[in-house]
């Protein structure tokens, strides 16, 4: 069955199954037309793909969609530049990405949405993701944040077949 996740960027909420939570958007709000580094969350009807996670300090988590623990070797390309451009990658590597091996929890969890992956379009924006907010976050880059015992509950909600609708 189909579940769709609702994030609506005026009332800064994620809603899923009428339980909605406080979420954060990137700082200069949202967009129909992303372009990488310009801080603006895509709006759409976009799948979702995984989750990676922190197994060293989540343990072991399993449900309806696949599971990938992290390692310290792990990154997302977000070089315009690399044909490896919106994947992910492992370090050592030769252009720009964001490190998903933190020392903070903010990518924790991390659930991949399937944004400008099929295809990829070159400078249409990358990593974008639901992660775990910062204490006190008021924005992110483009990505979706929610508190950390927020995301569990979603994880419990969530299966192959979850879209999220993000929506001004």
């Amino acid at each position: 069955m189909e579940t769709i996740i609702y994030a609506n960027y005026e009332k800064r909420l994620l809603s899923i199954d009428s339980v909605s939570f406080f979420c954060v958007f990137g700082r200069d709000g949202t967009t129909e037309n992303k372009i990488e580094g310009d801080w603006k969350t895509p709006t759409g009807n976009f799948p979702i793909r995984k989750v990676y996670y922190r197994k060293d300090r989540l343990g072991e988590l399993v449900g309806d969609i696949e599971y990938i623990p992290l390692s310290p070797i792990d990154a997302w390309c977000d070089d315009i530049n690399k044909k490896e451009y919106n994947t992910f990658v492992n370090l050592p590597f030769d252009g720009n990405y964001e490190n998903l091996w933190r020392d903070d929890e903010m990518y924790d969890i991390i659930i991949i949405l399937g944004y400008n992956d099929d295809p990829i379009i070159q400078n249409k924006g990358s990593a974008i993701f639901i992660h775990v907010t910062k204490e006190n976050m008021e924005y992110t880059k483009g990505c979706l944040a929610l508190r950390k015992e927020d995301i569990y509950f979603l994880l419990n909600k969530i299966n192959s077949k979850t879209r999220i609708e993000i929506s001004l």
